[in-house]
């Protein structure tokens, strides 16, 4: 089974790509329009800023292709920034228009004791535990990089938060859209089982 991983000039291609290929699973890293649309999943990952990132995915005609992927019914799971991009917009130097395909924002994190960027280990609590995406996993650690944060205008769309002075979002989900704030491909054991879930919601088959 081929999972497509988007390039689009900037992101963590390749460890995503091996952590797939581990799970005995063909990652392919392609901005090719066919390979995305004809994989049996996709996955958007990102690095950087909202508005790089965003420019980057327009010059390629990548933002039409993953709004082609949503509206199919593939499985489609945002990483890191590439979960923020699936929101409507980020204020990251400036108001950015994201994909738009979960409502939301990306905004900055309020006034607290806690060191920004968000960087390390943090525990997972899950608001859906029965989601396929989730069920049956323990409440562990996954690691966070990341200075700004979602809003989701759904509180439907929460799978998982974690508390860094406030709640912040994990993981959201709607119908075949995904997205995980951590990196799941550095994240030991509790990452690997969750991209193993999700490469499940992408066969049909069951993980428990």
């Amino acid at each position: 089974m081929a999972i497509a991983i988007v390039d689009y000039g900037i992101g963590n291609l390749h460890s995503v790509s091996k952590a797939i290929e581990r799970l005995g699973y063909e990652g392919i890293v392609t901005g090719d329009r066919d390979e995305i649309l004809n994989a049996e999943g996709v996955i958007l990952p990102g690095v950087g800023a909202f508005g790089d990132a965003m420019n980057h995915i327009r010059e390629g005609g990548m933002d039409h292709v993953v709004l082609e992927v949503a509206n199919s019914g593939k499985p489609l799971l945002g990483i890191c920034l590439g979960m923020q991009l699936l929101f409507t917009e980020g204020e990251e130097h400036g108001i950015h228009q994201g994909l738009n395909i979960l409502p939301g924002k990306v905004v900055k994190f309020e006034d607290s004791d806690y060191k920004i960027p968000h960087m390390g280990w943090n525990r997972l609590e899950y608001k859906q535990p029965d989601h396929p995406l989730v069920r049956d996993l323990y409440n562990g650690h996954v690691y966070f990089v990341h200075s700004y944060h979602v809003k989701p205008d759904h509180a439907d769309d929460l799978i998982a938060v974690c508390d860094y002075g406030q709640p912040v979002t994990a993981i959201v989900g709607r119908d075949n859209v995904y997205g995980m704030q951590f990196h799941p491909e550095k994240s030991g054991e509790l990452g690997t089982l969750l991209l193993r879930n999700f490469l499940a919601l992408c066969t049909g088959e069951r993980t428990n």
